[in-house]
């Protein structure tokens, strides 16, 4: 977060945001409040100007979200995509029925060590919640020696010393493989995010399980693969489903619901209706797979239960000094809608 995210958020200048920061004259009242909450709600604290207690509580009752962004699957924007927004909504209303606060603070990944130690000296938090999605065990263990009372959501890695809560990866898309099994597709394709990461692979492994139980494999060509972070049509997507019209498969699985509404607008460009013509499965769950035309069928993933164990487990920590580790996998919800049909 800099002062020119500041600014955007606020809709004002960057000296403006500057001016209300630092404590000089030159903005209304009420533009200095919006500045400094905006600034509150995103773990913003300049240097050296303002004092961390002048606008945040105290260390023993607050607990800071952590999100590392990079060009991958946590962008600069990930506030902004349906996923991340519930999940740290989630987390906010369970901090707050536990009487504690919560900061929200975005760090560029390159600087993870540098970034870390700095919000940690500014404002001392007595915990940290940590997205972990496109996290190595190297930089999960960074933050770990930065602030021991960690929660990692949203990926795991059983080897670390640190405390994990993740949805059931595997077990979600095995479900998904079975139900479209359980309609009849035996000609089945994959479609694949772009970057890779735990989740992503979890998935893969469960959904080929599925298929592998019941004496079924994926065709080479019907491996696709497309961005995991925009909701858009895919023009190498629709080249590679040009170039084998006549040899589609009759359903397929996405390892994200973002990839599955492109791929339906991607298909609908080209005339292929969903489900008649193929049939689409997700996985998230997010807002807008009900607003897509046919609503979307997908995984569940239960952001509120993952939410209420991660706060849980990380205040029993700072209250109880319970330091057993623990690994949480939250099973799934199959979420069936208008997007996939039995086979005639």
């Amino acid at each position: 977060m800099k002062i020119d995210d500041i600014a955007k958020l606020a809709n004002v200048s960057k000296s403006a945001v500057s001016l209300a920061l630092n404590g000089k004259n030159g903005v209304s009242k009420e533009t200095r409040d919006k500045i400094i909450k905006i600034a509150q709600e995103h773990g913003y604290i300049p240097r050296p100007i303002i004092k961390a207690d002048q606008y945040f509580p105290t260390s023993s009752k607050l607990l800071r979200f952590v999100a590392c962004t990079n060009e991958g699957i946590v962008t600069e924007h990930y506030e902004t995509m349906p996923f991340f927004t519930e999940l740290i909504n989630n987390i906010d209303k369970q901090i707050g029925s536990n009487g504690y606060s919560l900061i929200v603070s975005a760090i560029s990944i390159k600087n993870l060590k540098e970034e870390i130690a700095r919000l940690e000296q500014e404002q001392k938090s007595a915990g940290i919640l940590l997205l972990g999605t496109n996290l190595t065990p190297e930089q999960i263990n960074i933050v770990s020696s930065v602030q021991p009372n960690l929660v990692v959501l949203d990926t795991c890695f059983e080897t670390l010393d640190v405390n994990f809560v993740v949805m059931n990866n595997i077990y979600g898309a095995y479900q998904a493989g079975k139900y479209l099994i359980e309609l009849g597709h035996k000609n089945i394709g994959y479609v694949e995010s772009t970057t890779r990461m735990y989740n992503f692979d979890m998935r893969r492994k469960g959904f080929l399980q599925a298929l592998e139980e019941n004496d079924l494999k994926i065709a080479e060509h019907n491996y696709f693969s497309i961005s995991p972070t925009v909701i858009t049509s895919q023009e190498e997507f629709k080249i590679k489903i040009k170039d084998q019209i006549n040899k589609l498969p009759s359903a397929l699985f996405c390892e994200a619901d973002y990839m599955a509404i492109s791929v339906i607008k991607s298909l609908s460009e080209l005339s292929i209706q969903v489900p008649n013509d193929i049939s689409i499965i997700g996985f998230d769950n997010i807002f807008e797979s009900q607003v897509i035309t046919p609503e979307l069928t997908t995984i569940n993933v239960k952001k509120d239960r993952i939410a209420l164990l991660a706060v849980e487990k990380l205040i029993r920590e700072i209250d109880n000094n319970e330091n057993d580790k623990i690994k949480l996998f939250v099973d799934t919800d199959l979420i069936e809608r208008n997007s996939c049909k039995a086979v005639r």
